[in-house]
């Protein structure tokens, strides 16, 4: 595993941007040292660790894309109908046999290799047949027509996905098409989670009458497993510094990052902070961006340490765009901008200049068939029904300053988020 070195963090202005966050925390992780070789079937949501360049073109071979009948061009009709005897027929999977003869057709099926000499072939629905077994084809069809040329998809030794590429069902079918049946990708990235406090229970056991389930955990190791993290289930740590410290020295050598929530602040009790600083180091990153608090990012014994806030939703939009940066680059993944979509607001909001901001709304269909974001009705960092029943989040960036409705505004869905 690559060491960190303790002031890596280090930031120096009072308040960080969420982009420069995203950068600094960029270009201080790199990728985890390991590579593997695994076969196609476990290859999704993983990321490439080499180019994988196209051995073969795409078809492979010249074939029809229609069910019909092949011919060659210089025996396309030209003012009328022409008869054209079948000589014989290509199923796909066939060889096709010797060359077409002059002025015969072919009767062949979709992705059935074209014969040579053969370079057009005309859809069965426009042709006739006669009880002789002659077609009959019409005239005005274009040379080359209905015909997939070899190479037409990729041609052979295309660069077809790029290194930092994570792996999704269509890039697999591509790689398999090609004839390979495995591909190397970096290993995953180790994280371990845990959570602390005596406010806090994990669901199953007897919860006191002050005292709240542990959700957060559960949802960052779900938010997690969607980036192929391997995860350690820490549990829920005492509110001992010195058994938060052998917890995260024992995480710390065994894995690429340590992930909590909550627990962690500028408090003189906080027993996580304290328990941290004795092992490793500890900065609060200001992070310009609502909901959300500072962020702790810290090192242990050279890996990663990130405290995200204890509010539900400040710890998903926090989770969404600094720890997921995190283990982007711990995983080899090229970073990529947020996909968001425009829509019309169907609100108005205020919001002081400086700060981007994140309001929980749901996607409605409009009369005019166009889609507006709905508000969730309450606010409240603490709402896990706000994250529930709404479709993603609206983003208001930093210069903006008031929404009013019929306002186009970027809509970052959910799945595009985790």
């Amino acid at each position: 595993m690559a060491q960190l070195s303790d002031d890596c963090f280090a930031f120096g202005a009072p308040l960080m941007p969420i982009d420069d966050a995203v950068a600094h925390i960029s270009s201080r992780l790199h990728p985890v040292e390991e590579t593997e070789t695994v076969p196609l079937q476990s290859a999704d949501r993983r990321v490439l660790a080499a180019d994988i360049t196209a051995p073969i073109p795409l078809p492979p071979f010249t074939n029809s894309a229609v069910d019909g009948y092949a011919v060659r061009g210089d025996d396309l009709p030209q003012t009328g109908e022409r008869a054209f005897p079948v000589e014989r027929r290509v199923q796909a999977g066939m060889s096709p046999g010797q060359p077409i003869s002059e002025g015969r057709a072919v009767r062949i099926f979709t992705g059935a290799p074209m014969p040579d000499g053969a370079d057009t072939v005309f859809m069965q629905e426009d042709a006739r047949l006669e009880e002789d077994g002659r077609a009959i084809l019409p005239p005005g069809l274009k040379r080359r027509a209905n015909v997939r040329p070899a190479g037409e998809d990729v041609a052979v030794g295309k660069t077809v996905l790029r290194a930092g590429h994570r792996l999704r069902p269509q890039d697999i079918g591509l790689i398999a098409a090609l004839g390979l049946t495995g591909v190397e990708v970096w290993r995953r990235v180790r994280v371990a989670v845990f959570s602390t406090g005596n406010e806090i229970v994990a669901p199953g056991q007897i919860r006191g009458p002050a005292q709240l389930f542990d959700s957060n955990r559960f949802m960052l190791i779900a938010m997690l497993a969607r980036l192929d993290c391997q995860v350690t289930d820490l549990g829920i740590l005492n509110d001992d510094p010195a058994v938060i410290s052998q917890s995260l020295l024992g995480a710390a050598a065994e894995h690429d990052l340590i992930l909590t929530s909550g627990g962690v602040s500028t408090g003189e009790a906080d027993h996580v902070k304290a328990g941290l600083e004795s092992v490793g180091s500890l900065v609060f990153w200001r992070v310009a961006i609502k909901p959300g608090r500072p962020v702790a990012m810290g090192v242990v014994r050279g890996t990663a340490f990130i405290g995200l806030p204890g509010n539900p939703v400040a710890s998903f939009v926090t989770f969404a765009h600094i720890a997921r940066a995190a283990i982007q680059a711990l995983a080899g993944e090229r970073l990529s901008p947020q996909f968001s979509i425009p829509v019309r607001t169907a609100f108005s909001y205020r919001k002081k200049k400086g700060r981007r901001e994140y309001v929980r709304a749901s996607l409605r269909k409009a009369a005019d068939g166009s889609y507006e974001a709905v508000k969730f009705p309450r606010e409240g960092a603490g709402l896990l029904s706000s994250l529930v029943e709404t479709d993603g989040l609206v983003e208001i960036n930093e210069e903006c300053t008031r929404i009013e409705p019929g306002q186009t505004v970027d809509f970052l869905a959910y799945p595009s988020l985790i």
